[in-house]
């Protein structure tokens, strides 16, 4: 639930130390993002309780023209490189835009092999209680003490 995960390395959506929370919106999807490279891993997956405002929605392709980006770069897998290069990928300078303008996180497209154009994911770069992205771990059983 803390995010620096993704703010220790930087992620396609967000910058090295700027904490997110990747999230997928299918166990299948969860599943194909967690296991991208060789064979199936030891595999946590947990459940959200969510009411998350200012969401930016990659399926509007008119916003997303206006945000000088299509489907093919989100998609770039050269992410990491370009954020070796130049310290700051495509993708996470579109991010940072996002977050500047006040969204709490991003509907995107699975890019994991074998996801489909259904598959989504959520980037949330703002969380917690009582905020405008509302996020709720359900454990009812204790079963992640």
């Amino acid at each position: 639930m803390s995010g620096q995960g993704a703010a220790l390395y930087g992620g396609r959506f967000n910058s090295k130390g700027v904490p997110a929370l990747y999230a997928s919106l299918s166990v299948l999807t969860a599943l194909r993002e967690a296991n991208q490279v060789g064979d199936l891993q030891p595999t946590t997956l947990v459940c959200y309780r969510a009411a998350i405002a200012m969401v930016f929605d990659t399926n509007d392709a008119a916003a997303l023209d206006a945000a000088g980006l299509d489907e093919a770069a989100l998609a770039d897998p050269s992410w990491r490189d370009q954020m070796k290069a130049t310290g700051e990928a495509k993708t996470q300078r579109f991010a940072r835009d996002l977050i500047g303008a006040g969204y709490n996180g991003l509907l995107v497209r699975s890019f994991a092999k074998g996801a489909g154009p259904g598959d989504m994911n959520l980037v949330l770069w703002r969380w917690g209680k009582g905020t405008s992205s509302l996020l709720e771990l359900i454990d009812d059983e204790d079963r992640l003490r």
